[in-house]
């Protein structure tokens, strides 16, 4: 892949939607977000995300340098934003649609003219704890794997740390390793990989996904060894943490 318009995502999208695709003026672009330290090595929870668009209409070599970034938004925070990401996203979402919907005039210089451009997004660019925050699927348990979904094999190791098993069930279903019991945790695969999930598939399964915004005011105290300590109370965790802010757009 020389360039992000020989990905299948991107001639999906331009089969669906021709007469988007017929005007280069229009817009692709990218969502990279990544929360860090702006005082670099010193003991502080302080973090800053920002919220960078990339668009894609320029070759490899330019859109990917840093005066062609777009710094969206800056989401400052002592914590990590978690689901309430999508609180702060809600004026980007809000312009997206615009743009997607209505375009903004904009003034061509090649042909001096006006015209109305239109811009969609087609992904969004992370690390996989931040694709959690994201997206709403749960990276931090035993089903963290989004590929293989709800058919994630793990083990719990040492500290609460997860192993994650069956990377054998890519392979050719002929394939030796698959019935090898001394490489692979004394188990075979027989199952086939797990088949590419949809926008319309994960639509599905976060139908119902109700979340609460905001962080709680006051702790539970679970028992008389949690007293005079902040211990939360978890109940009912699932997979799904929440319907992401970004099926919101079209």
């Amino acid at each position: 892949m020389r360039h992000p318009r020989d990905y299948e995502g991107w001639k999906a999208f331009d089969l669906l939607h021709p007469k988007f695709a017929n005007d280069p003026r229009n817009v692709l672009l990218g969502l990279a977000s990544d929360d860090f330290n702006p005082f670099g090595t010193m003991s502080t929870s302080y973090s800053r995300w920002p919220m960078i668009l990339i668009p894609y209409n320029r070759p490899p070599w330019e859109c990917m340098k840093q005066t062609s970034f777009i710094l969206s938004m800056i989401i400052p925070r002592k914590q990590m934003t978690g689901n309430d990401i999508d609180v702060y996203l809600q004026p980007l979402i809000k312009e997206l649609k615009e743009l997607w919907f209505d375009g903004v005039q904009t003034f061509d210089y090649s042909k001096k003219e006006m015209f109305r451009l239109r811009a969609t997004l087609l992904w969004t660019i992370s690390n996989f704890p931040d694709l959690s925050n994201l997206s709403g699927w749960n990276t931090h348990i035993g089903l963290a794997c989004p590929t293989c979904n709800f058919g994630t094999k793990s083990s719990l190791l040492y500290r609460g740390k997860y192993s994650f098993m069956g990377h054998h069930r890519f392979l050719h279903k002929d394939h030796k390793f698959r019935l090898s019991r001394s490489l692979f945790y004394e188990r075979t695969e027989l199952r086939e990989a797990p088949e590419h999930l949809s926008g319309s598939d994960i639509f599905e399964q976060v139908q119902g996904v109700n979340v609460t915004f905001g962080k709680p005011l006051e702790p539970i105290h679970t028992s008389k060894r949690g007293q005079g300590k902040n211990v939360v109370e978890v109940v009912g965790v699932e997979q799904w943490k929440k319907r992401s802010i970004f099926f919101d757009l079209p």
